[in-house]
């Protein structure tokens, strides 16, 4: 038994601290979701091991919250658009009555088929992009149809962002960059616009056929 305990007192410090990646879709049901305020999951299934949106399927559907609210963390996961497709990752969301959808008090990591989408025009409103604030440095989407990786990083208020293995956004919240870019945004105005540093994680539900799946948290 003491030969145990000294064991386990050799593990070094920095090894019991490791965050362990938490899956957030069990690739079988919607466990852990729902559509924001509402109790339940309207317009969402899975298919094929995938979260998917048919804004067909339902009447009363909308963005697909996660239950749980996060702060600091990495979120990995992979999405699917269809042609003409636009969607979106937001996160930072605050669940309140008071604000009617998720974008209110969420930033979005832009998810678009960047190359038919009606919403191809602004640099900064292509896929990877912060919407509306910070282009992304490189076009690195896939085509529609295709599966593209996604890497969103948020620490004490860096935000970075890859596509498919490139940083394509790398940016701090209340800097000078950001806040220019917030001036210059549609956001500039919105009382709720980021302002909660924890919040749930949204895919967002714009009126496409969208695929999200193999969506991992690790908290920091």
């Amino acid at each position: 038994m003491k030969k145990i305990m000294l064991g386990l007192m050799a593990i070094p410090a920095f090894c019991l601290s490791v965050s362990a990646q938490t899956k957030l879709f069990d690739g079988k049901t919607t466990k852990g979701w729902h559509t924001y305020l509402k109790k339940e999951v309207v317009g969402w299934k899975v298919v094929d091991g995938a979260l998917q949106l048919d804004p067909k399927a339902a009447e009363g559907h909308g963005d697909l919250v996660t239950d749980g609210e996060y702060e600091n963390y990495e979120l990995t996961l992979e999405w699917n658009i269809s042609k003409e497709g636009n969607s979106g990752i937001i996160f930072g969301v605050h669940e309140d009555p008071q604000f009617g959808a998720t974008y209110l008090t969420g930033m979005e990591m832009q998810v678009l088929d960047n190359k038919d989408a009606e919403d191809n025009k602004k640099a900064n409103h292509l896929a990877g992009s912060l919407y509306d604030m910070i282009a992304p440095s490189k076009d690195v989407c896939k085509p529609a149809g295709e599966w593209n990786k996604v890497k969103l990083r948020k620490k004490d208020g860096q935000l970075t962002f890859w596509l498919n293995g490139t940083q394509i956004v790398d940016v701090k919240m209340g800097s000078e960059e950001w806040n220019k870019a917030l001036a210059d945004s549609k956001f500039k105005n919105w009382k709720g616009f980021a302002q909660y540093p924890k919040g749930h994680i949204a895919l967002q539900d714009h009126g496409h056929l969208v695929s999200y799946r193999n969506i991992k948290l690790k908290e920091l």
